[in-house]
């Protein structure tokens, strides 16, 4: 079975031109079938706050009114993903870039309200807005774009099969898209941003933690070393590899070819 990256990159990374560069120009040398899931949250909370507009998080997942959607909607799959593609084709990577409305390729719903514990312990309910929790996705149609040697950039906007874009987490966009293309491919899904992998304290370099298991995970995160947007991007991980990914990695920008950082298993 062909290899294949999944490759996600954070907002942090997004933003910063040299950083952008770095990853982009790793991503355009590593061999075989690769797809890109790119972020942007940094960039859409610094625009919408030039438009006046709040951004709110719980749980490390923004809530997303109906001018918030607007703001991700042109940031994830204008400014960043263009961006992102034009850089890509100066590199003489094909690469095309999509929301999960094109080509129907990520279909989701409408988060409903729901209950939600947060970092201090308490739980109360929240309307998440027009944010979307993943239903399918079409590896069979990202498939036909790899055969053709042209590479998917994906944005992390869903839509709901009736007209409605959605905002959806980048960590699970990644997730998604990897595993609708483990039937097909030897998959590698790997989270990239601005920190050397997960770590015991975000100070220290060389507190990577190597290796994480679902027992490790729950110690870490009831002692409040894994927390926030970190809590979601494992819990992609943790599922991945529930449905068929070969290996799911967490680490630096600079590092995704070689592969260090931390392991999920």
């Amino acid at each position: 079975m062909d290899k294949l990256n999944v490759i996600k990159v954070g907002g942090a990374v997004v933003e910063d031109t040299a950083s952008l560069e770095l990853l982009l120009n790793q991503f355009a040398f590593l061999d075989g079938n690769k797809v890109l899931v790119h972020g942007g949250g940094r960039r859409a909370t610094k625009i919408a706050a030039s438009l006046g507009l709040e951004s709110k998080m719980v749980g490390g997942r923004r809530i997303t009114d109906s001018d918030m959607l607007s703001v991700v909607t042109m940031v994830y799959g204008g400014l960043v993903n263009k961006t992102v593609v034009a850089k890509l084709q100066s590199l003489g990577v094909n690469a095309i870039g999509l929301t999960g409305a094109d080509m129907d390729i990520i279909r989701s719903h409408k988060r409903p309200v729901q209950k939600v514990k947060l970092n201090d312990g308490h739980e109360e309910m929240v309307d998440f807005g027009y944010v979307g929790d993943v239903d399918k996705a079409d590896g069979k149609a990202l498939k036909a774009l790899l055969a053709n040697n042209i590479i998917p950039v994906i944005a992390p906007l869903t839509h709901d099969g009736q007209g409605t874009i959605l905002n959806t987490n980048a960590d699970t966009m990644a997730s998604t898209v990897a595993k609708s293309l483990a039937p097909f491919y030897d998959v590698t899904l790997t989270f990239c941003f601005e920190m050397p992998g997960v770590m015991h304290n975000p100070e220290d370099e060389n507190s990577v933690i190597k290796l994480i298991n679902a027992k490790t995970y729950s110690k870490l995160k009831a002692e409040g070393v894994i927390s926030g947007g970190m809590i979601p991007k494992l819990d992609n991980a943790f599922d991945a590899l529930s449905k068929g990914i070969s290996r799911v990695v967490v680490t630096h920008y600079n590092d995704i070819a070689a592969k260090n950082g931390t392991t999920i298993v």
